[in-house]
């Protein structure tokens, strides 16, 4: 008698992890400077330069 084979479903891909300065935002706070002496007078959203907005861990 012959065994019977039997299939693995493959496994779903693993999530990346997000990345650390957004959190997986993919936005971080820029701080926005003015005058001569370039005082900071606020924050406001920038492009995270880590992983380009994905969110995403560019290492993982």
């Amino acid at each position: 008698m012959a065994t019977t084979k039997r299939t693995t479903k493959p496994k779903p891909p693993a999530e990346p992890a997000p990345c650390k300065p957004c959190n997986g935002t993919g936005c971080v706070a820029i701080t926005v400077r003015v005058g001569r002496k370039h005082r900071p007078v606020g924050k406001q959203d920038g492009f995270c330069l880590n992983c380009f907005g994905t969110g995403t861990d560019p290492d993982s």
